[in-house]
């Protein structure tokens, strides 16, 4: 099992429970909530809302990263990130994630009050990234991607899909661990939907086992994606949130330590059943 991780002031003890991130997106374009909560008022409304919960960290995003998404300005996801944590940090008492790709975002975040980086690239898109958040001495979410928002869905033509995952998210760890971030900083994600056929999406979850020798926690965010729309026959994401349990109990029982979730007060129920379930020691009381 992966060492415990100390995120901000709260003791993660990997493998006795799941952990829930909730989705707190600042943005006017996100694929389920855009526009919602991109103003401060209404982001620390949702954060706190999300804490109340259940929620054990708040995953900031000031860029999108739906399929076809685009490229804000830095400035631009400065300006969203730092107005929300500015009013987040003080009336927030789980860790804050902030998910970024750019080293400049996570820096400034971190030293505003941020406590872990969230990059969808895992450390590919700013080659500064690592270096960056091993003197900010947080813990990474290194997720496999290809391509990027704009061109990843033209990129699923693999081989082997978990092999390709699996040696991705190997040489990033190394690279992050060579760049100074201590190996038990480091929590992995498959990329759920990034570069993802529905096929390859399935294949994840049922093969999920398979990344548990790179000793690292596993994240998955399937909250709402367009697999379980699929699935439903549903276009509306927010109607997804009993797919959306079915998936979370999946990532469960194949491995998953940490669920990024948009209907947190569901996925807890789910959660608390599910790890009854799975991860409780049997007792023969006869």
């Amino acid at each position: 099992m992966p060492s415990n991780l100390m995120i901000g002031e709260r003791c993660f003890d990997w493998g006795q429970r799941t952990y829930l991130m909730g989705i707190l997106n600042v943005t006017p374009d996100s694929f389920s909530d855009g526009g919602e909560f991109n103003t401060a008022s209404a982001a620390l409304a949702q954060a706190q809302a999300l804490v109340a919960a259940g929620a054990d960290i708040i995953d900031v995003g000031g860029q999108s990263t739906r399929p076809g998404a685009k490229q804000i300005t830095l400035a631009a996801e400065l300006d969203r990130v730092l107005s929300v944590l500015q009013v987040l940090r003080p009336k927030i008492s789980v860790p804050i994630s902030v998910d970024t790709t750019r080293a400049s975002v996570a820096k400034a975040a971190v030293e505003a009050g941020a406590d872990i980086v969230n990059d969808i690239s895992g450390g590919t898109f700013d080659l500064d990234m690592l270096s960056t958040v091993a003197n900010l001495n947080v813990p990474i979410v290194i997720m496999h991607i290809r391509g990027n928002p704009q061109t990843m869905q033209q990129q699923t033509d693999y081989q082997n899909l978990m092999a390709e995952i699996y040696s991705f998210l190997a040489e990033q760890i190394t690279a992050a661990t060579a760049a100074g971030i201590a190996q038990d900083k480091i929590i992995i994600d498959p990329g759920i939907g990034f570069a993802k056929t529905y096929e390859q999406n399935l294949e994840i979850f049922r093969c999920l086992q398979l990344l548990k020798p790179l000793k690292c926690p596993i994240l998955i965010g399937a909250s709402r994606k367009s697999f379980i729309g699929r699935i439903l026959n549903q276009p509306d994401p927010k109607a997804r949130v009993w797919g959306t349990a079915a998936a979370c109990c999946a990532a469960i029982f194949n491995g998953a330590d940490i669920l990024r979730v948009h209907d947190v007060q569901q996925m807890r129920d789910v959660s608390l059943v599910a790890d009854a379930l799975f991860r409780a020691t049997a007792r023969l009381d006869f």
